[in-house]
């Protein structure tokens, strides 16, 4: 065996090779299976623009965790991938790519725009498919989606169709996000906020017969433009006596009313505020209420319009530089006042978007949110952590009627009609010939789908929807949706609102939330900061399965991560850790077909590792079940670095290299057995470390991925040897401790007298083998009491014995004096130096802040090795 088992682990030439074997082993497949209770999780689509970044890492490392555990439980196991089409950043690339060539859409048209973009998603879409599968996701690759392919654009036809005979989708004229740069509406849901400093510009508004004045406090001159009412709170007592009659909008000279509308607040600025209901959500409601008309002054970039009179084809910067001015020289900027708020900007191009009024398509959210709200109250979908259940609330609870038309030709192309020669509107899953009503010809709608209204159906599309296929009956509901808590709203909302609505029920049981990836200084790592890791780098350096449990390790769920090399690195050396151990166990595993432990003599140590793996296994799967996948990573990481590798193969040494016989065969019996239930339990977070290792086990099934799930088993329960061997082993670790603390060679041996605790003297007896061994010692001798210990001992109390050393065999007393004695007089000297510096006034005046503090750390810690070294000579002498 010891040949066939390379000295050293590497990973590039494991992980390609590995893959494939699964891959043509379909170990990966799915399908419906009675016999089985189904486990099914759908991917979140990565954009086909997309490339890996640590963000997809985490998502997916999550995602497979889960899957190879319940894969291994006995599950049907479904890990259905799939990409995105992304309207706006795809159509973004194709835009960009045709500028290089001095292209434009409007130049190229339509279908050779979109001929692009299907070139686009053919050359790159199944780059990051090919990026997930170096990260070890085992999903069902035959089974890939993409959200425009032909059943999937089924679906959201008949989806769209289904709502708007509901009168749950309607087009109308309502305020919504415009995105100038993009050129295209956005939903609440992709806007991002961000903070920026700015000013409050106070405008005096007077009324036409200059007997009163009323003046208002904006963050936006320029949209004084658009105008079209003052309002004011109907109960504030400063303006009671001007509601209903009219002021001049400044410098424009238009003529408004002042208008009533609880709306408005008091306590924020005069307590009067302009109405733009053209280029403001909360206006155009007022707008609603109080009968102002809208005026839209933006164009479709940005530009002022034509109702902009002698600002029009200025920006809306240019616009508000002139216009701040022309306030002033008409006497009407009162005062300008620094502020800073929160500006609403473009998830993908993050510039900043402006409200204004549109004819867009809509669905009316507030029918649908009762049955998705009460879903997740009810308990029937549970977030974990719980918490995130409330950003979902919050969300649900204020929805607003969604913009889902979007100014862009990649995507799902609205499936509406229309007919000029009669007005009729056709909404329909396909393509008429001509107008249902008179024959004629007809158009269809220019605009396409919000990229979100497909991914919404996605836990259903992809099983075959609106078919009723065989995977649709038996993986849906799916069981977990592992997502970013940055997305609840765009997404899992969606999903939900869309599966209660189009299937009657939830489209999971669990959304498991997880936070964002973060650099060493808990940065959002980005393009601008230079701060990213590439995950493919990573994997290429140091291995996915180092990666991936980097990933997952050292933070609780729901919380942002941060991850730098060094804690990659750490993992690395984790994996090196197990298989050094692993190897050393299979070469000396012996050949032949290992015993039954059964039937095995057990010694301590062995009743207690198989004891400890008992506990292990338990604890593992239930933090699993929890969603705990952090804690359930760090327990297997602690149980083999600390338990198996530093203790238990370490007490196993001996038996292993003595003559063959029931010692030898036990101890190999239970190496294997432990260890592959340790390959088994880290299986979902290394899956080709542990892959590789568990196939040169002794007696071991083809592939770990497919072996089963280990479990508590009372047979290998052995509670009071494994307690006793606990507190042995606090023995050999005071010991340890004490001979570090005297900085006694390794090398030196001495005599321990034990006089053990009635309740553990057998346990001492049995053990004193590995206290030998493991503590340094020549021998290992079991006193009645104190009286048959030597004089000049050093005692060590531990709860199983009190542990006496010979202080003689320890140090020579003289020599150790004498090093105490320099040691005083260097620390002395240390204290001097630092006690110097610090009454320096110079020196305090002008060191900064840090270098005073460090300097106060230094001289405590040498004045608090005084006082120890001088206890120490005192003991001594």
């Amino acid at each position: 065996m010891t040949e066939k088992i390379p000295k050293t682990y590497d990973h590039k030439s494991v992980e390609n090779k590995l893959y494939e074997k699964w891959e043509k082993g379909g170990c990966f497949r799915a399908k419906p299976n009675p016999g089985k209770t189904p486990y099914c999780i759908v991917i979140p689509p990565p954009n086909i623009t997309g490339q890996l970044h640590m963000g997809h890492a985490l998502d997916e490392t999550l995602q497979d965790v889960l899957i190879r555990y319940k894969r291994m439980s006995g599950y049907e196991t479904l890990w259905l991938p799939g990409t995105d089409h992304a309207s706006i950043a795809t159509e973004l690339k194709i835009v960009e790519q045709m500028a290089r060539e001095g292209l434009t859409k409007l130049d190229v048209g339509r279908e050779e725009f979109l001929n692009r973009a299907w070139e686009w998603k053919r050359v790159y879409g199944g780059r990051i498919i090919n990026q997930l599968k170096k990260l070890g996701s085992s999903c069902d690759w035959e089974r890939e989606r993409f959200t425009m392919d032909k059943n999937c654009s089924r679906a959201v036809n008949k989806v769209f169709v289904s709502l708007y005979n509901k009168g749950l989708i309607y087009k109308g004229n309502r305020i919504i996000n415009w995105c100038p740069d993009c050129k295209t509406a956005l939903s609440d849901a992709e806007v991002e906020y961000e903070e920026q400093s700015s000013y409050l510009w106070y405008v005096r508004y007077e009324s036409p017969d200059k007997s009163f004045s009323v003046t208002v406090a904006t963050t936006r001159p320029e949209t004084i433009l658009g105008d079209t009412a003052v309002a004011v709170n109907p109960k504030d007592p400063r303006y009671q006596k001007i509601v209903g009659k009219t002021v001049i909008v400044p410098v424009i000279g238009r003529e408004i009313p002042v208008v009533a509308d609880e709306y408005v607040e008091t306590d924020f600025g005069t307590g009067a505020v302009k109405i733009t209901p053209g280029h403001d959500p909360n206006d155009f409601e007022v707008g609603l209420r109080t009968g102002a008309p809208v005026i839209r002054v933006f164009t479709d970039d940005g530009h002022i319009n034509e109702n902009g009179g002698e600002y029009k084809g200025l920006t809306r910067a240019q616009c508000r530089e002139r216009f701040v001015e022309d306030l002033k020289k008409a006497g009407a900027l009162v005062k300008t006042e620094p502020y800073t708020h929160n500006v609403g900007t473009c998830y993908r191009c993050h510039n900043t978007v402006e409200p204004l009024v549109s004819d867009q398509w809509f669905v009316s959210m507030k029918p649908l949110s009762n049955p998705a709200i009460e879903a997740v109250r009810s308990g029937s979908i549970k977030f974990a952590p719980e918490r995130f259940a409330k950003t979902y609330f919050n969300w649900m609870e204020n929805v607003r009627d969604w913009c889902i038309s979007r100014q862009l030709w990649w995507g799902h192309r609205i499936p509406v009609w229309y007919c000029d020669d009669c007005g009729e509107v056709i909404v329909r899953e396909s393509a008429p010939e001509v107008c249902t009503k008179c024959g004629g010809a007809v158009r269809q709608d220019e605009d396409v789908l919000d990229t979100w209204f497909s991914s919404g159906l996605w836990p259903f599309s992809t099983l075959g929807y609106p078919d009723k296929t065989p995977e649709l009956e038996y993986f849906y509901p799916t069981s977990t949706l592992v997502t970013g808590y940055d997305i609840i709203f765009f997404w899992v909302a969606r999903m939900i609102v869309f599966g209660m609505e189009v299937m009657g029920k939830k489209p999971f049981d669990t959304v498991f939330v997880h936070g964002i990836v973060r650099d060493a200084e808990g940065r959002k790592m980005s393009k601008s900061l230079g701060n990213g890791i590439d995950p493919l780098e990573i994997i290429e350096q140091y291995g996915a399965d180092a990666l991936r449990f980097s990933l997952i390790t050292g933070n609780s769920a729901g919380n942002d991560m941060r991850v730098h090399r060094e804690k990659i690195e750490s993992a690395r050396n984790f994996c090196n850790k197990i298989y050094n151990a692993a190897r050393f166990v299979i070469m000396n595993a012996g050949e032949g077909p290992l015993p039954e432990i059964d039937g095995l003599s057990l010694d301590i140590a062995d009743k207690w590792i198989l004891s400890r793996a008992n506990a292990v296994i338990k604890d593992v799967t239930d933090n699993l079940d929890a969603f705990e996948l952090n804690l359930a990573a760090e327990k297997v990481y602690d149980f083999i670095w600390s338990e198996y590798c530093d203790w238990y193969i370490e007490m196993a040494k001996p038996r292993l290299s003595g003559a063959d016989g029931p010692a030898k065969q036990s101890v190999r019996a239970v190496l294997v057995k432990v260890l592959r239930d340790i390959l088994k339990l880290l299986h979902p977070f290394m899956p080709f470390i542990t892959e590789e290792l568990y196939s040169m086990l002794p007696g071991s099934s083809d592939t770990v991925m497919l072996s089963d799930w280990p479990k508590r088993d009372e047979a290998f329960s052995f509670p009071p040897e494994s307690e006793s061997m606990q507190y042995v082993m606090d023995i050999i670790r005071s010991v340890r401790n004490i001979r570090a603390e005297m900085s006694v060679p390794p090398a030196k041996r001495t005599n321990i007298f034990l006089v053990a605790h009635p309740q553990y003297r057998t346990a001492c007896e049995e053990a004193s083998a590995y206290i030998m061994r493991l503590a340094g010692a020549d021998r290992v001798i079991i006193a009645e009491d104190k009286r048959d210990v030597p004089a000049n001992s050093i005692s060590i109390v531990c709860k199983a014995a009190e542990a006496f050393i010979p202080f003689d065999q320890l140090v020579d007393i003289e020599k150790e004096k004498a090093r105490i004695k320099s040691e005083i007089e260097r620390v002395g000297r240390e204290i001097a130096r630092s006690s110097g510096m610090l009454n320096n006034t110079g020196f305090l005046a002008k060191a900064p802040q840090r270098v005073i503090e460090e300097e106060k750390s230094k001289l405590s810690a040498a004045e608090d090795m005084l006082k120890k070294l001088e206890a120490r000579l005192k003991e001594l002498n």
